[in-house]
């Protein structure tokens, strides 16, 4: 069998009757998530995934954001903050 680059052959698995494949030998652990990928020969790729809350999407949907976090928290570690004050006035209590 012939192993793409940088991929170990680790062994061999049988499908159960509901047509799962155990992982473990790869290190797959519980509540792991995968995004996954068919090719015409019938290969499987897993690709590991990270979720996010969506209202943290735009994070990383927006350069401009992203960089502005980046360099917010850059200036935080270094001590370079300022205080603004109570935010107080912005808050809306039912």
């Amino acid at each position: 069998m012939e192993t793409r680059a940088s991929f170990e052959t680790l062994g061999e698995v049988v499908a159960d009757e509901r047509s799962r494949i155990a992982f473990g030998k790869a290190g797959v652990r519980k509540d792991d998530r995968y995004a996954i990928a068919v090719n015409d020969d019938g290969e499987i790729l897993l690709t590991p995934l990270a979720s996010i809350p969506k209202r943290e999407l735009i994070v990383w949907e927006n350069a401009d954001l992203r960089a502005s976090l980046a360099r917010g928290l850059t200036d935080s570690a270094k001590g370079d903050v300022h205080d603004l004050g109570s935010f107080d006035q912005y808050v809306e209590i039912d």
